[in-house]
């Protein structure tokens, strides 16, 4: 990349026109994706995106300009841009850049430019001709593998200067069940901040064969009655309504504007006793985990909730300002075209002290939600509605019939306060979350739990 000394020049080219604090994010990234839909490989592409972001703080106002063009001239006229914003007179200095050395949490042994797509091919092809071949009721399967290498460069006017890399895999599977008259699906998508070895440590056809399952068994189910009722969660992607309900409102982006249900609760109790909650981004080789964030910050292991009780926030510079709080290594976005802001990592509910059959026993009548789906979510009152993709019904306190079409319904803080049991072995489900910074890759997670009474939607 570019000498120290011009990208002084390129942070003193961007506060010339005052403001309190400038930035600079380069990114050069390699991405790959093959696609496959009815043993037809319907594409396998690869690509390369470069750019750099400069931001402007000025006070509690943000100004962020980005640009393909990464040469001198090409950032000088980006830091100019993001200056003519500000138009004041130049108070602030900035201090000689120091490159901090990253220490990397996340070991890869075989970066994706390393594999041929020979081998991505024979893992996607495997994995179809097991989900295709789970029972004739499968009538359509997709399978994508993806995979990406990014390189980071930040620098800004304290004198931080960092440079990341960071590698992650994934491989998704969708499976479509049919009958003639109506059609279900199942979808497995594990995926792993390494390179091609990940497919080592997880068995590719058994999460094809379990996208299959997943669909024939809610092709076959009867439809879910609706009401109020106890709810079991399972552990895994189950953690979702955490992330979509509670988890989006305890980011500083609406925190800080007093636009979360959460806002002004700091210290006081927000959830049942049994309830302790973690983002942590410094899980090896996790799929949300990062050695630094976007902002150069030092990704930690973050206490959200302990034992109900709120202890912190997820946090990023400029939002850190608004609240007079310190960033917790959460600042993240998509890509240089996007400012940072506060986002989750790995966020999960930790585990507690009862067993699975346990909790199963424990209600009579009731739902087991054993995969969660998509679902919506207001930020600001945290009221949410998901799509629970396989469930069952609880009877007696024992797992009985399965039965499709469940949605759970509720407010996130209302959950947080009625889960009343939780299950002692967390598990993780990988996913892509939205919010105004982009796309970035989470983990959601926690262990089975109860929770005492919520509404199902059914029929």
């Amino acid at each position: 990349m570019h000498d120290r000394e011009m990208f002084m020049s390129i942070i003193d080219e961007a506060l010339s026109s005052g403001g309190d604090f400038a930035e600079i994010f380069l990114e050069d990234r390699e991405n790959n994706s093959i696609n496959m839909v009815n043993d037809k490989l319907e594409n396998a592409v690869s690509g390369r995106d470069q750019g750099a972001g400069i931001r402007v703080i000025d006070g509690l106002k943000s100004i962020y300009v980005y640009t393909n063009d990464t040469s001198k001239e090409g950032l000088a006229e980006c830091a100019k841009k993001a200056a003519g914003a500000v138009g004041k007179v130049r108070i602030q200095q900035s201090s000689e850049l120091v490159e901090v050395n990253v220490q990397n949490s996340h070991e890869v042994i075989s970066a994706p430019s390393s594999v041929s797509n020979k081998k991505k091919v024979e893992v996607v092809r495997k994995a179809y001709a097991r989900a295709k071949g789970y029972s004739g009721e499968i009538i359509q399967v997709s399978v994508g593998y993806v995979d990406s290498d990014q390189r980071i460069w930040i620098m800004n006017s304290e004198g931080y200067m960092a440079h990341d890399r960071r590698i992650r895999t994934r491989l998704y599977i969708q499976s479509v069940a049919g009958s003639g008259s109506e059609n279900q699906t199942g979808f497995e998508g594990p995926g792993m901040s390494k390179g091609f070895e990940m497919f080592e440590e997880i068995d590719a056809e058994k999460h094809a064969e379990e996208a299959s399952r997943t669909a024939v068994t809610m092709l076959n189910a009867k439809t879910c009655p609706a009401g109020r009722m106890p709810v079991v969660i399972n552990n895994g992607f189950g953690g979702v309504i955490f992330h979509e309900a509670c988890g989006h409102s305890l980011e500083a982006t609406s925190v800080a504007k007093g636009n979360s249900v959460f806002s002004g609760k700091l210290g006081k109790k927000i959830a049942s006793e049994c309830v302790t909650a973690y983002d942590n981004g410094t899980i090896p080789n996790a799929w949300g985990s990062i050695n630094i964030d976007d902002e150069g910050f030092k990704s930690c292991n973050n206490i959200l909730i302990e034992n109900g009780i709120l202890k912190n926030f997820m946090i990023d510079r400029l939002n850190g300002k608004r609240m007079g709080m310190k960033p917790t290594g959460n600042s993240r976005r998509q890509s240089y075209r996007y400012a940072p802001t506060s986002r989750m990592t790995n966020t999960y509910i930790a585990s507690g002290q009862s067993g699975r059959e346990e909790i199963i026993n424990s209600v009579n009548e009731g739902l087991y939600a054993k995969k969660m789906g998509g679902g919506s979510v207001n930020p600001a009152t945290g009221e949410f509605n998901f799509a629970v993709a396989e469930g069952y019904l609880i009877r007696n306190g024992s797992i009985d019939k399965p039965v499709r079409g469940a949605t759970l319904i509720g407010k996130g803080s209302d959950i947080l306060m009625k889960i009343d049991m939780v299950g002692s072995e967390v598990k993780l489900g990988q996913g892509m979350c939205g919010s105004i910074s982009g796309s970035v890759p989470t983990n959601v997670g926690q262990p089975i739990l109860r929770v005492s009474e919520m509404t199902v939607g059914g029929r």
